[in-house]
């Protein structure tokens, strides 16, 4: 039963080589990729960058209990996911999160990279702030952190 994984938090910016290479394996045959960027347009705002900040050993420890909760839930043999999720400020279509999964089967790679990014949004603390082209910016409201 092989399965791998690599989650992180950076300030450098987050490049899909590096995922590309972890999960890469002959036992898989199926991977999906979940690149988040910034937008150039939110709420009829004109959105110039976005800066994101986060307790990085929270942010790691939610990362873990959703990986472990994904192996309880899907019991998949043979997979390979690579979570990297950027910390500082980053500008127009620069990547904000990386989900890369490997997986036997492509419905299983699809199932698992949503269950990823559907889990983070919700148990992760992390904060957003959008800089707009007046100068404005303002940190956006999130969704309420849910706990198992």
């Amino acid at each position: 039963m092989f399965h791998a994984k690599v989650i992180d938090i950076t300030k450098e910016k987050i490049e899909l080589s590096k995922a590309e290479k972890f999960i890469a394996s002959s036992k898989c045959g199926a991977s999906i990729y979940f690149v988040g960027t910034v937008r150039d347009l939110n709420n009829d705002k004109k959105v110039i960058g976005m800066t994101y900040d986060s307790h990085d050993a929270l942010v790691i420890k939610s990362f873990e209990e959703i990986y472990k909760d994904s192996l309880k839930k899907f019991k998949f043999d043979n997979t390979a996911v690579f979570i990297e999720h950027i910390k500082g400020k980053i500008q127009l279509g620069d990547i904000s999160i990386l989900i890369a999964v490997a997986c036997k089967h492509r419905n299983q790679a699809y199932e698992l990279s949503r269950f990823f990014i559907e889990e983070i949004k919700k148990k992760t603390p992390i904060w957003k702030k959008e800089h707009y082209e007046n100068e404005d910016s303002e940190w956006l409201e999130g969704n309420p952190i849910q706990t198992k």
